[in-house]
């Protein structure tokens, strides 16, 4: 059976900051207990009225449902884009609701599920909500709607990419254990949990946050329509924002309970893109939507011009 744990340990996160630890305490624990359970998935509802499709982002995220999502609870994001895809496709649904409470999760598959975000408002409206948390990974894929909600209670950020090394060379001295690795391939081992960080592996494994920093900023950026800089300077700096100073920062574009967006969704339904969706319909949504003016959004017309750019 495989170490969750070691095989936990060695990716990269996109994941509030202080629970990577109690994640990889959780992976120990999993790892001990070896019960088998069946992998769980996130359904897709309809709502009351209108058909408002509500698709979950909840707990942990990670490329792919397994055991470990089904023992503590989480979302496999591949599962997650296949239901939104259905969603999209699905001529009964006018919108797409995706309800978030998540701290986030590993960065494999989610910039791919954040372009799945984007790819589906070319058929119909997509609005996230943060319900209470839309952290790292999670505030990467919500970003991407067309409009973005937090609970008055809520909060969403954590825009930031971490890993982590352990050194157990004083731990294994201590025991009287000896590790000797044997390998072929010049870094192969490097960044191995039996001594210190080295200089060069470090500078590597900061190169590889670097990188995944970057794709999470533009794609942030490009769903907020705000330069990159705004994002990385004005968005909280990898910290979690509550509702109120999310709405300052242009993190989101309301402060709103769950009914409260269901209703608006259902009352603008008149004006969604739907499935014929292109730059003309998206010009007379800018248009109307000041008819909305007594939303509770900071500029409801960067939303439309949010679906321009899709169409550019």
């Amino acid at each position: 059976m495989i170490d969750l744990y070691a095989e936990l340990h060695s990716r990269i996160w996109a994941i509030q900051d202080g629970l990577l630890p109690n994640l990889l305490a959780k992976a120990k624990a999993f790892d001990a207990s070896q019960k088998p359970h069946a992998a769980t998935s996130t359904q897709a509802r309809r709502g009351a009225s209108r058909s408002i499709a509500v698709i979950g982002l909840q707990g942990t995220l990670m490329q792919r449902s397994n055991p470990f999502l089904s023992f503590f609870g989480g979302t496999g994001l591949s599962q997650f884009v296949a239901q939104l895809q259905a969603a999209a496709d699905d001529d009964s649904i006018a919108q797409i609701l995706i309800e978030i409470d998540s701290p986030g999760g590993e960065v494999y598959g989610t910039g791919e599920a954040a372009q799945a975000v984007l790819d589906a408002r070319k058929s119909k409206p997509v609005v996230a909500i943060s319900n209470s948390l839309a952290a790292s990974a999670a505030y990467w894929i919500g970003s991407q709607a067309d409009e973005f909600f937090c609970t008055p209670g809520g909060e969403v950020g954590s825009i930031g990419v971490y890993t982590a090394h352990e050194d157990l060379s004083k731990v294994l001295e201590a025991s009287g254990v000896d590790v000797t690795l044997i390998s072929a391939g010049k870094y192969k081992t490097e960044g191995n949990p039996y001594g210190p960080l080295d200089r060069d592996a470090k500078a590597h494994m900061q190169s590889r946050v670097d990188e995944y920093y970057g794709a999470f900023t533009r794609d942030v950026a490009r769903g907020r329509a705000v330069p990159v800089d705004q994002v990385r300077g004005g968005m909280g700096q990898g910290r979690v924002l509550g509702a109120k100073q999310a709405l300052d920062a242009g993190m989101i574009d309301g402060v709103l309970t769950r009914d409260q967006v269901v209703a608006r969704m259902q009352r603008s339904g008149q004006i969604g893109l739907g499935r014929s969706g292109s730059a003309g319909s998206a010009r007379r949504l800018l248009a109307q939507i000041g008819a909305d003016s007594g939303s509770n959004h900071r500029n409801s017309v960067d939303i439309a011009r949010r679906w321009l750019d899709v169409y550019k």
